[in-house]
């Protein structure tokens, strides 16, 4: 019969915490890069920016974009900075704009943008378009 001893359950500690320690650790990647990327479908219009939200002032020229106030609210601000991809749903145009403010009269999936911004998209003249648009990662720049 078989008995165990100290030096027997010391030998079995140190082999399975030696096969516990080559174990590889399985990367964390940060919250951000967890979510599904939702894309958001609204109307895209111009306005003429300034000083926005996110505290920086812009011009007419700049590619940035604001979101819904409520929106905007409801995250607290914290897309600021953060790259977006709009298409213009009917002729299917991609631009690439920064989020820099907020928008009082748009509604919650509407995206306000600059004219440098929206003429990429399509002519001022058009006034508004629908747009399909989405955050990109927050490191991503263009």
């Amino acid at each position: 019969m078989f008995s165990f001893t100290t030096s027997h359950v010391i030998l079995a500690l140190f082999v399975l915490f030696s096969c516990l320690s080559i174990v590889p650790a399985a990367p964390v990647a940060p919250a951000a890069e967890l979510e599904k990327r939702t894309d958001h479908e609204g109307l895209g219009t111009w306005f003429y920016p300034g000083w926005g939200n996110c505290g920086y002032y812009d011009g007419d020229n700049d590619k940035i974009l604001a979101m819904s106030k409520s929106f905007y609210d409801s995250n607290g601000g914290s897309n600021c900075n953060q790259w977006v991809e709009i298409v213009n749903e009917d002729n299917g145009k991609t631009a690439y704009g920064l989020l820099r403010d907020s928008c009082e009269s748009c509604g919650w999936n509407d995206i306000d943008m600059s004219p440098g911004l929206f003429q990429e998209l399509d002519e001022l003249s058009t006034g508004e378009i629908k747009v399909k648009w989405h955050f990109m990662e927050k490191s991503w720049s263009p």
